[in-house]
């Protein structure tokens, strides 16, 4: 005998993993034929499965008294089958004319919020949505027309953090056609045939017109099609991911990457190029202040950054992105992190100035300006002084600083003398040796002792006052984020 389209449903559920037993799933039903279906097939496979299920709605609030009837339609499905009821509302039209927003993308965003909350609150575990192959036919049409890569040829995912969607390769004639047979009602939204969006035109005119006159099979092609391109943008983002962690550094103001990383060998032609993008999306990603898409011209302005531009040119990315040429580096910091581009003024230099007790072995001073934990050692040395002989440049000796000992930013007319150096140079000057760019100085920590600069990050002791030979107690000084 052939197979129900409930036992065809139970098998997809299990050989894809997309429940387990004990879980709480909320299905989303808007009233719609797709997702009634859906209810009924969960309800008939649920002991099966080991879930318990109840029923989410959100009401729109876009077509008025036909949004109610649709919400109280719901609430007597669930009530029919005993089920807990979990109802969302918002003015979606409100919001989208507050936020000048597409009004197909906010309502997606409330509804999927909404389920997010649920999660979230812990009062489901996931929620199950009625996304047909047609959705995902139409889906991976829309993207093509409007310009799409590998991503966005996988188009609707079967399983994200918060949803799953078990019906992605079910036909929706399948579904009515199942319904009928259990001689279930359902609500026909009519705007689902309003060709004046771009989603209906591809349903109610673009498919069927390739259906017709080109491949029957157009919608399972696709179907096909999405999953294969998810396949592949997953083997090559864990490609990606891998080699991001192994290039990528963590810097005070964001995440640094050495461009000859970045980009690669040259022989490896347009594979270096794909890879090199997806580690720029991957950065941007970690870093990203707000909400924000990068297209391919923005990955291709921070490539040519890369490839060609001079060091101290930024590019501003959405998301509140700086991206900045740092010599042979670039610098991907949250927007105010660094200078706001060519001809603005630079931030606002930290102004700090903390005191420095040495009366434990180990004093710690948070900088709250600089994000930043300062960890002062203070160590045997004669015991230590194998271990130490790589710090010993970098090392202070205890008996040789006075008090008061202060730890503050750096200021113009400093000057410090490291160990090695034959002469005191102007702090500026060194910070420019030391290939540090104009807008990281801000801020950048000095250690005094009576008032003369006896430490500096990123720079040897001051000649007088690092450990040597003599020295009986040494200070070591290190840096972590708060």
């Amino acid at each position: 005998m052939r197979p129900t389209l409930a036992q065809l449903l139970l098998r997809q559920i299990q050989r894809r993993e997309l429940l387990r037993p004990g879980q709480r799933v909320a299905v989303a039903v808007s009233g719609g034929a797709d997702s009634v279906a859906l209810l009924l097939l969960l309800l008939e496979i649920r002991n099966s499965l080991g879930i318990v299920l109840s029923v989410a709605h959100f009401n729109h609030k876009l077509r008025g008294k036909a949004s109610d009837a649709d919400e109280a339609f719901v609430a007597r499905l669930a009530e029919k089958f005993g089920l807990p009821l979990h109802i969302g509302r918002e003015d979606v039209a409100a919001r989208a004319r507050r936020e000048k927003a597409n009004l197909e993308d906010t309502a997606r965003r409330a509804r999927y919020s909404f389920f997010a909350r649920l999660v979230e609150q812990g009062i489901v575990d996931c929620v199950a949505t009625a996304h047909t192959a047609e959705d995902q036919a139409e889906t991976v049409l829309s993207h093509i027309l409007r310009g799409t890569g590998l991503a966005g040829l996988g188009a609707i995912h079967p399983k994200t953090p918060h949803a799953i969607r078990p019906l992605l390769h079910v036909r929706r004639a399948q579904l009515r056609s199942y319904l009928r047979a259990k001689k279930q009602k359902w609500c026909e939204d009519v705007t689902n045939k309003d060709i004046s969006r771009l989603r209906a035109r591809i349903r109610n005119k673009l498919i069927p017109l390739l259906e017709k006159q080109f491949q029957p099979n157009i919608v399972p092609h696709l179907v096909s099609l999405a999953q294969l391109a998810r396949e592949e943008e997953a083997l090559l983002q864990e490609l990606a991911g891998r080699r991001c962690s192994q290039i990528i550094r963590q810097d005070p103001q964001g995440i640094r990457v050495p461009i000859a990383d970045l980009l690669g060998p040259e022989d490896s032609g347009i594979e270096r190029d794909s890879m090199s993008a997806r580690i720029v999306r991957l950065i941007a990603e970690k870093i990203r202040a707000r909400p924000g898409q990068l297209t391919s011209e923005h990955v291709h302005r921070v490539l040519e950054l890369a490839r060609r531009g001079e060091s101290g040119k930024l590019l501003q990315l959405p998301g509140r992105i700086d991206v900045r040429r740092a010599h042979d580096s670039l610098l991907f910091s949250p927007r105010g992190a660094t200078e706001r581009g060519t001809g603005a003024q630079p931030a606002q230099t930290p102004q700090f100035a903390y005191p420095v007790a040495l009366a434990s072995p180990e004093t710690r001073v948070s900088v709250l300006e600089l994000g930043c934990v300062f960890r002062f050692r203070v160590i045997d040395w004669p015991s230590r002084r194998r271990d130490t002989i790589t710090e010993s440049r970098f090392a202070l000796d205890r008996d040789k600083l006075r008090e008061p000992l202060e730890l503050r930013n750096w200021r113009a007319g400093d000057r410090f003398r490291p160990a090695g150096r034959d002469a005191a140079h102007k702090f500026k000057r060194l910070l420019s040796e030391l290939h540090v760019d104009s807008w990281r100085r801000a801020g950048w920590p000095v250690l005094t002792s009576g008032g003369v600069l006896v430490w500096a990050r990123g720079f040897p002791a001051a000649a007088e006052f690092a450990a040597d030979e003599s020295t009986r107690t040494g200070i070591v000084i290190s840096e972590e984020q708060l």
